[in-house]
């Protein structure tokens, strides 16, 4: 007998595993330092252990409501964003959780702020409590960011007067702006696509990634993906409008600038001629670069700050394998060891564009999803990779997948990575994965119980139906 599947029951599910998120959070997430208790603490082990039961509680929510999807009445795109938003409101005061970058965030734009160059100088440069909070290796280390994003940290900054707890409410709220922007682009893009909105959202929006790491770890990868989003959207009917969006989520995280080419397609499979959507795109996207740096003061710093390094403990495939080299030309008695990781990352780059080369020159027709596919390669191939770096081809994936196989793919892949960081967004050690499988078979078993007891419901009313007597 299968789960018992309704939009309510799924909602309730999925409310109570961000319920447990923003509470365990309280003590395991990413805390300032004077808030954090010591790993092995009661508290802190409680808290980890209701984070992973929580998220899989959020992982179970998600999968049904994708079986009901496919059921005789699915829900309607408006259905789904009231359950996005009833997931979402739980963490909205939460700590940040699986990552210290916020705090990184709200001290570049301190720096930004006091007139500081974010681009030469990391946030030790500021001082005080907000560079205390930025994790150790990004202390000295100047921003990726483009001015875009910096610009509006500024404005944060100046409008919290650096005050910590309003500076990580006014992150989260920019990263619910961005995801609200995704909400929107997807059912848009996915009917110019020929694919089911509904689908798209479950896919694209209500997905765990974005709740654990957009929302609740407040990254700028959703304002990136929702500008990049609404800039798709505008690109069939306005290019210029369509350029200018794009262009500004590519000066909040650069991989966006791989949907300039999108929008040129977009136009050209509109009708257009070629040359003039290729014009009206550079030019708008030049003027754009030049107005936001302008406004942000930030200079153009940026464009050299995009090789910014990657932490040691990385686990990207390039990463990895070079690591693993390395080690071998050590073990060998090589001097070339020290060689084996930048040689890695420069075929993974080289890989990256050869990958993307022919995506486009295969998928030319469908410029939506041959740009999610990009920048999958991107996330996969780079240097570095986190698990939100997925949404970047994940959120086009949704909107523009050809076929249910390739989005079960994709769900699958988004299913996993949800339980792949700690909500400290510190590396494991032994007792923390312990506690934290513990916290997901604590959800498993919770999830079984409730399975069983509506078998015994069910069975129960079947025995006590009357017996139809024969027919006279």
């Amino acid at each position: 007998m299968a789960f018992p599947v309704d939009l309510r029951r799924c909602q309730v599910m999925g409310l109570a595993g961000t319920a447990f998120l923003a509470l365990g959070g309280e003590t395991a997430g990413a805390l300032p330092a004077r808030d954090l208790l010591a790993p092995a603490s009661a508290q802190a082990a409680l808290g980890l252990v209701g984070v992973y039961f929580g998220v899989v509680l959020l992982i179970a929510a998600w999968a049904l409501l994708g079986r009901l999807l496919r059921g005789p009445e699915p829900p309607t795109p408006r259905a789904l964003l009231l359950v996005l938003a009833v997931w979402a409101a739980p963490l909205l005061l939460a700590p940040p959780l699986f990552s210290r970058d916020v705090y990184s965030y709200l001290a570049q734009g301190a720096m930004v702020d006091a007139h500081m160059d974010v681009y030469a100088h990391g946030p030790a440069r500021l001082g005080g409590p907000l560079a205390d909070e930025v994790a150790p290796m990004w202390r000295h280390t100047g921003a990726p960011y483009g001015p875009a994003f910096l610009g509006l940290a500024s404005a944060l900054s100046e409008l919290t007067r650096g005050e910590m707890p309003a500076g990580l409410l006014g992150m989260r709220l920019v990263a619910l702006f961005g995801v609200a922007l995704m909400a929107v682009a997807l059912p848009r893009l996915a009917r110019h696509s020929g694919a089911d909105p509904a689908a798209a959202l479950w896919l694209g929006a209500l997905n765990p990634l974005v709740l654990l790491h957009l929302v609740a770890g407040a990254h700028n990868d959703a304002l990136m993906l929702g500008l990049l989003g609404l800039g798709l959207v505008a690109a069939r009917g306005r290019p210029a409008v369509g350029a200018v969006l794009v262009t500004l989520a590519a000066l909040v995280k650069a991989p966006a600038a791989l949907g300039l080419p999108a929008v040129v397609a977009l136009r050209v499979r509109s009708g257009r001629p070629p040359l003039p959507a290729v014009l009206i795109t550079a030019a708008a996207s030049a003027a754009t670069t030049v107005a936001a740096t302008a406004v942000a003061g930030t200079g153009y710093g940026w464009i050299g700050a995009l090789d910014t390094p990657v932490s040691p403990h990385n686990w990207a495939l390039t990463s990895l394998l070079g690591r693993a080299t390395g080690a071998l030309l050590e073990h060998l008695g090589s001097g070339l060891a020290p060689l084996a990781l930048p040689a890695w990352h420069l075929l993974g780059l080289a890989a990256t564009a050869v990958a993307v080369l022919l995506i486009w020159l295969r998928l030319r027709p469908r410029p939506v999803y041959a740009l999610g596919l990009s920048l999958l390669a991107v996330a996969v191939l780079g240097p570095a990779i986190r698990p939100w770096y997925v949404l970047w081809g994940l959120f086009l994936i949704a909107a523009a997948a050809p076929s249910t196989s390739v989005r079960h793919r994709v769900a699958a892949l988004a299913g996993v990575l949800a339980l792949a960081v700690l909500p400290s967004g510190g590396p494991a050690d032994l007792g923390q994965l312990v506690l934290a499988v513990s916290g997901g078979a604590l959800g498993v078993v919770v999830l079984w119980q409730a399975h069983q007891a509506h078998q015994a419901r069910q069975a129960h009313r079947t025995a006590r139906a009357p017996v139809p007597g024969p027919v006279a």
